[in-house]
């Protein structure tokens, strides 16, 4: 999945949560920042936490983690930042006040809508354990799944090595935004 692909994705995240005044804004080689800005309205701060929650966790569901985050004891704005793309979640009045969407004004606006299909949801795919044993040498090589994490440990004699994978961030620079 593609940058673009994965903002719209957060922007419908954030509808289906009943975020408003969604607006995707495009950056790619205009900014040094990001190349995506998302900006929505909350109408409260437990709907706030709700949508910041609800992107949060279906982007950890497929390996995407933020960078950075700022204003988590905030009322009025939330920011994540997950590299490639920066999202705020902001009261009206708060929205108001800073007018983020006249700041990133050079950028152009993307109908998250009708920009991208929409992206299936598709359950994670369990594999069965896996056994095999090498031939002739008596070494014994067993995978073993577990829900978060892969672990693959092969045996020979007393010695063992262990792989663990490592996350997935989307980034594109290492520049974070601290705006209040």
């Amino acid at each position: 999945m593609n940058t673009k692909e994965l903002v719209c994705l957060v922007a419908r995240l954030a509808d289906e949560k009943k975020a408003e005044n969604i607006r995707l804004i495009d950056l790619n080689g205009l900014s040094s920042l990001c190349d995506y800005v998302l900006i929505m309205t909350a109408l409260s701060k437990p709907h706030l936490e709700a949508v910041e929650e609800e992107i949060s966790k279906k982007l950890k569901e497929i390996g995407i983690y933020k960078t950075n985050r700022d204003g988590a004891d905030s009322l009025q704005w939330r920011v994540s930042d997950y590299g490639a793309f920066l999202v705020h979640i902001m009261t009206q009045e708060a929205r108001d006040f800073y007018a983020l969407d006249k700041i990133f004004s050079f950028g152009t606006v993307i109908d998250f809508k009708k920009s991208v299909k929409a992206v299936k949801k598709t359950p994670a795919k369990k594999k069965p354990t896996k056994k095999t044993t090498a031939k002739k040498t008596g070494t014994k090589k067993i995978t073993v799944r577990k829900t978060a994490a892969v672990k693959t440990v092969k045996k020979i004699g007393t010695k063992t090595s262990k792989k663990t994978p490592t996350r997935k961030t989307v980034k594109k620079s290492t520049n974070t935004t601290k705006k209040k």
